[in-house]
């Protein structure tokens, strides 16, 4: 029987599981965004997509099909582009691949998403099915990895990838896994068919015996099991597919190696001018291999072969001499008929036997085209142009150009390795001296390659090197490289340690007339001194910065966009958030369309704090996860421990109180940091202590800060200490080292009036509020907190705003300002309730008891949940339950002693219980009840009493 209407054999429980993703699509259920296949190859995958794509055409769906091929996988975007090649002239849409050459290819990404969710919306949904992916281009893979992460789902769109699990990039596998686990994706594990049920299916007209015997010899395998039916015998499955080869005559041979080399580009007028042969004689030829099922027309017209694994036995065991010429005739027919120069490049590069300049041509263009949307491809060809270039003195400066193009093409693809080591080369071929520049672009280019690496102590030496040339050096090249050094030199030391070296670069480029040198020297010093937390050194620079960047084109700043991100950076430092929020976009604009795949997870990472401060913690999760993973395909550990310490720090008021995600991903940011102590390793400690605080323990987060800052604090960012003290205050207040907190509140008061910014004055009054309270000085608490709500407010930093009003909340309704209180409370939960802030409405929902007290009348007014959260709304008594009524008998006589004032030490000591049993039974207490602070649990525990008292 012809293999493609074989029947599907077993597979019951993979139908029953893909049924239900189909009802997820029309709406009768809720399914993954993407289907996983895998298996060996000849398992079935293909076949069981296929039955997949029938039952969803069954139910009118709109199903696209496409595959990687082996032998074109430097092809950008193959497999994509020929599912959705047919949809032109359906839909009236044109598809993002037919101008993939005009965008970025992360603008390609979101463009391609945003075609399958209106292909989707004109029907009633959409399957995408990608067979072969392990063969995929990387730049596929890339663009399967956003759909993973980010799959449409205000859209009924569903992908299936089918994939050999040991030949699939690691990348898309992690990436896959991870949506295995957080239900986004469905993997399906095909493994050997049923013995009987593959018998009765396939073989029931066949011996018993021998069908038994060809079944064991198969392996379950329902490919290798067909081809052995086939020959009526046992036998490896490479003799048996060349066994079918046998019968055919030298023309129609020819035929199918022409096929087998064209792949998914057969048609007949190319095969015709592969084989040398008229189109029409090559009719009889196609109809005899269509009989015998070893080639099928597809809907275009153009041929394949019956099998990828046909497909490959074919072309390894074509002469390799044929071979090779049907690769350059193919070449030559494509570029006759003005195709693109990537399906050129693909048969040039396999048709090379020797140095051959017009083939070199193709290639290089074929890399220029590609250097933006699809960079490995980019540098791949190259790679071939370099291999085939004479070792000549004449192809010397030849050679260094293509290397140093190739550097760039890795850098932007993440190769940052193998972009160092080809950048080595290139320098050492570039003598001092020389007048082109190249060596200085590759010095700084190196530096950059080892900075984005956390290498900045190599980055910092070799520019220094490459600087002390002096007279050697031009002064545009002195320029760049100073830009370098002051982007590098501030992680290996102190800002201080290199602002002489900026000053010159500066006072340099403006001597030069040069804009872009200009405002890139402005935004070092403004990053530089924002860091050291010098406002009124960075506010000028910034404020230059800004005027002479906003004046520039994206064009000017295309070569040197990261002053973009330093300048964002600096205006977030400064709290001037819209600034920074309009820089950093554009700057991911400009990134993303120049292919700078390094500069893009800085600006991400910038946007994602943004989003955080200003309470918008949905889109701040999204941005931090795309960093995440551009930064692990990257391979920098430091890069990757700052992304993962802006993860969790988003996912802190996302997450409810009490939940350890957070926690474990700064845990992870902290081991990718290892023994750093740099700016970025100490950010990764500060946001686990800020985690660890927040997930109940305070022991842990004091610990956490005293390693990102050491006992005097120094490793702490200067220009945001306020805000990591205050970790430290709340931690020591909640083990009751009431010394300590004050000490650490003061500290925190003088270096907010120094730095004169809102968000660190509203965080210095929140740790001294926490000291009055823990002295017991309600009144003195409240005023302090409600002084925090208010700079935060005036900052706009919504984050902060909310989460000092709900701390000062219940104590101002204890001081007697009932309507305050509430007011308080209520616009706490709209902030927070927006923005999906779960760890505050968490807290909101602990403390309301507490700020909405009864009058003498009974219950007062509350507060509506769900839809009409913030809306007022009259509630039951019954609802208003004491929130420790939840906690354990030991638990409610140690929340007791905590209202009273008492430290860790001193309850254990009245208990008679270790201080480590009183801090574990403290952490259960905080998880219970909800609240993250010692403070509000002394403030519940008061109401709680007031409550019992009236009663």
């Amino acid at each position: 029987m012809p293999w493609d209407v074989a029947p599907l054999v077993g597979r019951q429980t993979e139908l029953a599981r893909l049924a239900g993703v189909l009802d997820g699509l029309t709406g009768t259920g809720h399914g993954p965004a993407v289907v996983d296949v895998t298996g060996a190859a000849g398992i079935g995958k293909s076949r069981l997509v296929a039955e997949f794509c029938a039952r969803a055409r069954d139910r009118g769906l709109t199903v696209l099909r496409g595959r990687a091929t082996e032998y074109e996988r430097h092809l950008p975007y193959q497999p994509l582009a020929d599912a959705l090649a047919d949809l032109d002239s359906e839909t009236g849409i044109p598809s993002p691949f037919a101008e993939a050459h005009t965008m970025d290819r992360f603008a390609l990404q979101r463009a391609a998403a945003a075609f399958l969710t209106r292909i989707a919306r004109t029907g009633t949904g959409l399957v995408v099915a990608l067979d072969d992916v392990h063969w995929a281009d990387p730049a596929s893979l890339e663009l399967l990895d956003h759909l993973v992460r980010h799959p449409p789902r205000r859209a009924p769109v569903v992908i299936v990838v089918a994939r050999r699990e040991r030949q699939t990039a690691p990348r898309l596998v992690a990436a896959l896994t991870r949506g295995v686990e957080s239900g986004t994706v469905l993997r399906l594990e095909l493994g050997p068919l049923d013995r009987d049920a593959c018998l009765a299916a396939l073989a029931p007209d066949r011996p018993a015996g021998l069908a038994a015997e060809l079944y064991t010899a198969s392996e379950g395998n329902p490919l290798y099991f067909l081809a052995l039916l086939q020959a009526g015998r046992p036998a490896g499955l490479s003799s048996l597919l060349l066994d079918e080869l046998t019968p055919l005559t030298d023309d129609q041979r020819r035929t199918v190696q022409a096929v087998a080399v064209l792949g998914d580009h057969a048609a007949p007028a190319l095969v015709a001018a592969v084989t040398g042969r008229p189109e029409h004689e090559l009719e009889s030829d196609f109809r005899e291999l269509t009989v015998r099922d070893l080639a099928r027309p597809g809907p275009d017209g153009r041929w394949a072969l019956r099998h990828p694994v046909l497909r490959s036995l074919v072309h390894d065991t074509t002469d390799p001499t044929l071979r090779t010429r049907m690769h350059h005739l193919a070449a030559a027919e494509l570029a006759r008929i003005g195709a693109p120069v990537s399906e050129r490049a693909h048969h040039v590069e396999r048709a090379l036997t020797g140095w051959d300049p017009h083939a070199v041509a193709v290639l290089t263009e074929a890399a220029r085209q590609a250097a933006a949307t699809a960079p490995a491809s980019s540098a791949h060809w190259l790679g071939v142009a370099l291999a085939h270039l004479p070792e000549r003195p004449v192809h010397g400066v030849p050679r260094r150009d293509l290397m140093l193009r190739r550097a760039e093409a890795l850098g932007a693809c993440g190769g940052l390795r193998e972009s160092r080591d080809l950048l080595h080369e290139v320098i050492s071929l570039s003598p001092p001296g020389t007048d082109d520049g190249a060596r200085a672009l590759a010095v700084t280019l190196c530096a950059v390659m080892e900075r984005h690496l956390g290498r900045y102590t190599e980055a910092v030496a070799l520019l220094r090197r490459e600087l002390a040339r002096g007279a050697d050096l031009s002064p545009a090249e002195t320029v760049r490289l100073g830009l370098e050094l002051g982007s590098s030199a501030p992680h290996a030391s102190p800002y201080p340690d290199v602002r002489d070296d900026v000053a010159r670069t500066l006072e340099l480029a403006r001597s030069l007339g040069d804009e872009v040198a200009e405002a890139g020297g402005l935004a070092v010093t403004a990053l530089g001194e924002a860091y050291e937390g010098n406002p009124e050194a960075a506010a000028e620079a910034t404020d230059r910065a800004a005027a002479l960047i906003d004046s520039l084109t994206d064009q000017d700043l295309a070569g040197l966009c990261e002053p973009l991100a330093r300048l964002s950076w600096a205006e977030a430092f400064l709290e001037r958030y819209a600034d920074a929020e309009r820089h950093a976009e554009r700057g991911l604009v400009i990134a993303r369309r120049g292919g700078l795949l390094y500069v893009v997870p800085h600006l991400l990472l910038c946007l994602s704090h943004l989003h955080v401060m200003t309470l918008r913690l949905a889109s701040a999760l999204e941005l931090a996860e795309e960093a995440e993973t551009i930064a692990r395909g990257i391979g920098s550990d430091e890069l990757l421990a700052f992304v993962l310490a802006s993860k969790a720090q988003a996912l802190v008021p996302a997450l409810p109180p009490g939940d350890g995600g957070a926690v474990a991903v700064a845990e992870e940011a902290v081991a990718r940091a290892g023994a750093g102590t740099g700016w970025w390793a100490s950010i990764a400690w500060c946001v686990l202590g800020f985690a660890a605080l927040h997930a109940g323990d305070p022991v842990r987060a004091r610990a956490a800060l005293l390693r990102a800052g050491g006992e005097d604090l120094a490793g702490l960012q200067p220009g945001m200490r306020p805000l990591f003290t205050e970790v430290l205050v709340s931690a020591s207040v909640l083990t009751g080292d009431h010394g300590d907190a004050r000490q650490w509140a003061e500290r925190a008061r003088k270096e907010a009036e120094r730095l004169d910014l809102m968000a660190q004055r509203a965080s210095a009054l929140r740790s001294r509020a926490q000291v009055r309270l823990a002295e017991g000085d309600l009144a003195a608490a409240s005023e302090l907190f409600e002084q925090a709500a208010e700079e935060a407010g005036r900052g706009r930093g919504g984050l902060w705003e909310a989460q000092s009003l709900l701390m000062g909340a219940p104590l101002t309704a204890s001081a007697g300002r009932p309507a305050r209180a509430r007011a308080m409370w209520e616009r706490a939960v709209r902030l927070s309730g927006e923005a999906g802030a779960h760890l505050l409405t968490g807290l909101a929902e602990a403390i309301r008891p507490a700020v909405f007290v009864e009058s003498e009348t009974g219950p007062e007014v509350g507060v509506g949940r769900g839809a009409d959260a913030g809306t007022p709304s009259p509630e039951p008594a019954a609802v208003q339950l004491p929130v420790l009524a939840a906690l354990s008998a030991r638990e409610r006589e140690i929340a007791a002693l905590v209202a009273k004032g008492l430290t860790s030490p001193a309850i254990a000591e009245r208990l008679f219980l270790s201080p480590r049993t009183v801090e574990t039974h403290l952490s259960r207490i905080y998880r219970k009840t909800g609240v993250t602070s010692r403070a509000a649990l002394a403030a519940l525990q008061t109401r709680d009493e007031l409550r019992e008292g009236n009663a």
